[in-house]
């Protein structure tokens, strides 16, 4: 054989050689496919895992995709098994939201891992009510006051601490009736307080732009402009109503409630609508029709139950269809602080 010949042997047969290695790499890169079975938390959290995913063969977490979830949470996987990883989130959950997550079920992975097909599930985040009381209560809105542990920036942060009632003399018809974390009248009539002071919708309730408001007000330091008023009607002889202003009983009134065939129903409820006069019609306990225009200053709390002015001979015993009613120039005095939220007891 020529010795060109032979270098060209030589040649050929370092290259097949070289080629042996690139064969085996590329085989190495041979993507694995996997398939993912799941749980999924049904309330998200901050501190516990939102899903679980355990896998046919294992994996290693660093090797997956972000967790896609509508609207967008951050979230990180960690390892809890050899073909088992979890996802906790690393953004704060927004309350009051429904999150649609992209559950893996199957995967193709090579040094990363790609995910060929998914399965859509709801989850939600409940309602922190702690939390919701300390905002309120930072910003004025509850008439109770909250003391962190702990400084905090931003002031919006969940921090622990302590609630203390702001107005000892407010009656115990109201303080017996506050509750740190649950969903009680009080929450409910400061968060309607709130929503209206910035122009939401006065549910009472959480919902996502609520939330947003809330922890921004937080931020900001945008406090309650109003006093903490709350009206008290006491039905014994003869029947009464008392304003509170920031806890100080400012204003006394007669009042007349309603009739045995139309009571007043007793319990704490908060204003919802107000009118500064209104024509007020309906049916009467033997069925003739009434229609009373005119009538000032209404604030209705409950139905169709209100505190408005009415002129009657006297006051201080049942006369009305369910109202409370008072003289004109009482009611003239109550309507400017009885804003949409206010709170007002009816009892013996």
């Amino acid at each position: 054989m020529s010795k060109m010949l032979r270098r060209t042997a030589i040649v050929a047969t370092m290259a097949a050689s070289m080629m042996l290695p690139l064969a085996s790499s590329a085989q190495a890169q041979t993507a694995l496919v996997l398939r993912a079975t799941s749980q999924v938390a049904a309330n998200i959290t901050s501190t516990m895992p939102l899903v679980r995913l355990h896998f046919s063969s294992p994996v290693d977490a660093v090797k997956l995709p972000a967790l896609r979830m509508v609207p967008a949470l951050r979230t990180r996987w960690q390892q809890i098994g050899a073909s088992d990883v979890q996802a906790v989130a690393v953004g704060v959950p927004t309350p009051a939201v429904s999150y649609s997550i992209a559950l893996p079920t199957s995967l193709q992975c090579s040094a990363t891992c790609t995910v060929t097909t998914t399965h859509e599930v709801q989850t939600a985040v409940n309602v922190n009510t702690t939390w919701e009381d300390q905002l309120l209560a930072e910003l004025n809105y509850l008439p109770v006051s909250f003391s962190s542990f702990v400084a905090t920036t931003p002031t919006s942060n969940q921090v622990p601490g302590t609630f203390q009632w702001r107005f000892d003399s407010l009656p115990s018809s109201l303080s017996a009736q506050w509750s740190v974390g649950t969903d009680n009248i009080i929450v409910r009539g400061a968060l309607m307080n709130f929503q209206n002071v910035h122009n939401l919708a006065t549910t009472g309730e959480i919902d996502p732009a609520t939330w947003d408001a809330l922890v921004a007000a937080a931020d900001a330091h945008q406090m309650d402009p109003a006093s903490y008023n709350y009206v008290d009607v006491v039905q014994s002889s003869p029947e009464s109503m008392t304003l509170y202003l920031n806890g100080v009983a400012k204003f006394h009134s007669l009042v007349n409630t309603g009739i045995p065939q139309s009571i007043t129903a007793l319990g704490t409820y908060p204003v919802y609508l107000r009118y500064t006069s209104q024509t007020m019609s309906g049916t009467n306990p033997n069925g003739t029709h009434y229609s009373d225009p005119g009538i000032p200053w209404v604030s209705y709390f409950n139905g169709g139950d209100a505190l408005h002015g009415f002129i009657r001979a006297s006051y201080g015993f049942p006369q009305s269809l369910g109202c409370v009613e008072m003289p004109f120039a009482s009611a003239a005095v109550v309507w400017p602080h009885t804003p949409i939220g206010t709170l007002v007891t009816v009892r013996n």
